[in-house]
């Protein structure tokens, strides 16, 4: 008799984690992966590290994007902004000191190397300048 209460207990052990595990499951959405953007920059590592503001683009030659956003980034240069394309194998060292892993990465960094404005993908000319426009207005 206690070998059936037991194996009967157990079996109900079984079925009620069985279920938990389930339910838990079936309810959760799945992780989503998000691709770092650096927070600061060391304006030393880029050109004209005296210019008020830089824009910065991780790119890289097998990007089809990449071209796209470059032609639109530099479209902000100016005596306040300087523009800069960093390209993930002529300039590897800089992809893994800011540990860039999506491309195109553009960011606005000002005086400091602060990033102030980001953007994952290929931004529009309007979103550049828009960004640029509220930072440096």
């Amino acid at each position: 008799m206690l070998t059936v209460l037991l194996v009967v207990g157990l079996g109900a052990i079984a079925v009620l984690l069985a279920w938990v595990i389930r339910s838990r499951t079936a309810t959760d959405a799945p992780t989503q992966g998000r691709w770092a953007v650096p927070a600061q920059l060391d304006r030393t590592d880029f050109a004209s590290p005296e210019a008020p503001w830089l824009v910065a683009l991780f790119s890289s030659t097998t990007c089809l994007s990449c071209a796209g956003t470059w032609t639109r980034v530099q479209a902000l240069a100016s005596p306040r902004v300087a523009v800069q394309q960093v390209d993930a194998v002529a300039e590897r060292a800089l992809h893994e000191r800011y540990r860039i892993e999506a491309v195109p990465c553009v960011v606005i960094a000002d005086d400091d190397g602060a990033v102030r404005a980001s953007f994952l993908g290929e931004p529009t000319t309007e979103e550049l300048f828009a960004a640029i426009g509220e930072l440096d207005p």
